[in-house]
């Protein structure tokens, strides 16, 4: 009923109806902006913190890749190295001489396969897959001579880990040429490495006993304790 009175008062008094003002809130769009910025800052902390913790995961991250790296390789070299097993006991079979003259000479030999007698087909001892390195560049194996400094090297390093007691194969065609291909050490006391500063002997040629990772990182994981790929050698003789 006031608001009807008041009402016909003003329209009898011929006043103008007032209306309460709006002029102290704030415009829509000023809040829209405000909420706008809000959301801009929010976003942005947001992105430092992400980029914070993608910073402090990659070294974890670029570890467990090497990590697995390694442990590949060292899956596939032996996996070579039995392959050159194989191949040394099918060369004594089919009336080579023994020692050097028996081994394999190239990677090929060893992905093709051996002729056993009566096998129309070679049997194949090694996956195309086990013949890459994957821990170099170029994904080649390095190999290890007979007689060479790399291996008088992984035997001292072998000797040091079993505390002098001298690495033998359960193979016995192989424990038979085991001293002429690599001579065990009696002791590693006082001996320095062989091993060259220009890295492993891969250039020559030749029947090769292991093979090795051109890779001159050190190593996450250890072989036989050593820490270095281009030590790790992966060979039959001392399986």
């Amino acid at each position: 009923m006031t608001s009807l009175r008041l009402s016909a008062h003003h329209k009898i008094l011929g006043m103008p109806k007032v209306t309460p003002s709006r002029d102290s809130d704030p415009p829509k769009t000023s809040i829209r902006r405000n909420e706008a910025g809000y959301a801009l800052v929010a976003l942005i902390a947001l992105m430092t913190v992400m980029t914070l913790l993608a910073m402090a995961a990659a070294p974890r991250i670029a570890q467990q890749a090497q990590r697995e790296r390694e442990q590949e390789a060292i899956f596939r070299g032996e996996q070579v190295a039995e392959a050159i097993r194989l191949y040394y006991n099918a060369s004594l079979r089919t009336g080579r001489t023994r020692g050097d003259t028996a081994l394999p000479t190239d990677m090929d030999q060893l992905i093709e396969g051996i002729q056993l007698p009566g096998r129309t087909k070679k049997l194949q001892i090694l996956r195309a897959s086990a013949a890459r390195d994957p821990l170099s560049s170029k994904g080649e194996w390095v190999f290890i001579r007979p007689h060479s400094p790399e291996m008088t090297d992984f035997v001292q390093d072998l000797m040091l880990y079993t505390k002098n007691t001298p690495p033998t194969t359960r193979d016995r065609d192989l424990a038979q040429d085991q001293q002429l291909m690599a001579p065990i050490l009696t002791s590693v006391t006082g001996l320095a490495p062989t091993r060259g500063s220009s890295g492993l002997s891969s250039s020559s040629s030749g029947p090769f006993i292991g093979v090795s990772s051109s890779s001159t990182r050190e190593a996450i994981i250890t072989y036989y304790g050593i820490d270095k790929h281009d030590h790790w050698v992966f060979t039959p003789l001392f399986r």
